[in-house]
C-alpha cells in the first residue's frame, strides 16, 4: 500500500466541545478503502504495507475499550509475527502512534505531528509525506475535513506519490468520525473510489456529489 494520513481535531458545535477523527489513503491497487482506513468516535487508524486489516479493526476496537492509541497498536504489533512488514499509525483523543517495520519497501517512512500522523511505502521519496502533512497542517479549519483530507492526498500525489507508475489501477478512500451525535451521519464522511486511473480526482468529485446529495435530502426532509 502507499500513503495515508490520520488526524484529530477539536471543535465546538452548539456550545459543546467535540473531537473529530479522519483518515485518508491512496494506492496504486484497487479497493484500498476496504483494507486500510479505520475510525470511530475514539480515534483513527491506518494499516498498510503488507497490509493486515485486522490491525485496523482491532485497533479502533481497543480505542473504544479505553486503551491509549500507543498501547493498543503496540500490543497488536507485539502479537503479529509479520510486524516487520507492516506500517501502522493512528491518533486518539490524547496521543499519536507511528510504526514502520524494517522490511517495508523503499522508500518508506512516517511522521508524527500535533494530532496528525502520516506514513507511506513504495513512494518516490520523503517529499510525499512532507507535502501531505504540510498541506493538512496549513489548511483552513473552516473547510470540511473530508475536503482537506483529499487536498492532503492530492499534495502527496503531486509530490511523487507511489513510485509504481506501471500500475494504472488505483484507489483512494476517506473516513471521518466524531464524538458529535448525528441522527444521520453525513454521506460525505465515508467515501471510496475502488478502481480508477485518477483516484484522487474521482474521490474529490465523489465528495462533491455526496455533499450535494446530502444537502438535497436534508432540504427535502425539512419540507415534509
Amino acid at each position: 500500500m502507499t500513503f495515508s494520513i490520520c488526524v484529530r481535531e477539536r471543535y465546538e458545535s452548539d456550545g459543546v466541545d467535540h473531537t473529530r477523527y479522519g483518515v485518508a489513503v491512496t494506492t496504486r491497487l484497487a479497493g484500498v478503502g476496504t483494507l486500510c482506513p479505520f475510525a470511530n468516535e475514539h480515534g483513527a487508524v491506518a494499516t498498510q504495507s503488507f497490509v493486515n486489516p485486522e490491525l485496523g479493526r482491532r485497533g479502533v476496537e481497543y480505542l473504544a475499550d479505553g486503551l491509549a492509541v500507543e498501547d493498543a497498536l503496540e500490543a497488536l504489533l507485539n502479537a503479529d509475527e509479520e510486524a516487520p512488514t507492516r506500517q501502522l499509525h493512528g491518533v486518539d483523543a490524547d496521543g499519536t502512534f507511528t510504526f514502520s517495520g524494517e522490511d517495508c519497501k523503499d522508500w518508506y517512512g512516517h511522521h508524527e505531528g500535533d494530532g496528525v500522523t502520516v506514513a507511506g511505502n513504495l513512494l518516490t521519496g520523503p517529499e510525499v509525506l512532507d507535502a501531505t502533512v504540510d498541506t493538512y497542517e496549513d489548511s483552513d479549519r473552516s473547510t470540511p475535513l473530508p475536503e482537506r483530507l483529499i487536498d492532503a492526498l492530492a499534495a502527496g500525489h503531486d509530490a511523487g506519490g507511489d513510485k509504481r507508475t506501471d500500475l494504472t489501477v488505483q484507489s483512494a478512500a476517506l473516513l471521518v468520525r466524531t464524538t458529535e451525535d448525528y441522527e444521520d451521519a453525513p454521506f460525505t464522511h465515508d467515501l471510496r473510489v475502488d478502481a480508477t486511473e485518477t483516484p484522487i480526482a474521482d474521490l474529490r468529485e465523489t465528495h462533491a456529489l455526496a455533499r450535494e446529495s446530502y444537502e438535497a435530502a436534508a432540504e427535502r426532509a425539512e419540507e415534509e
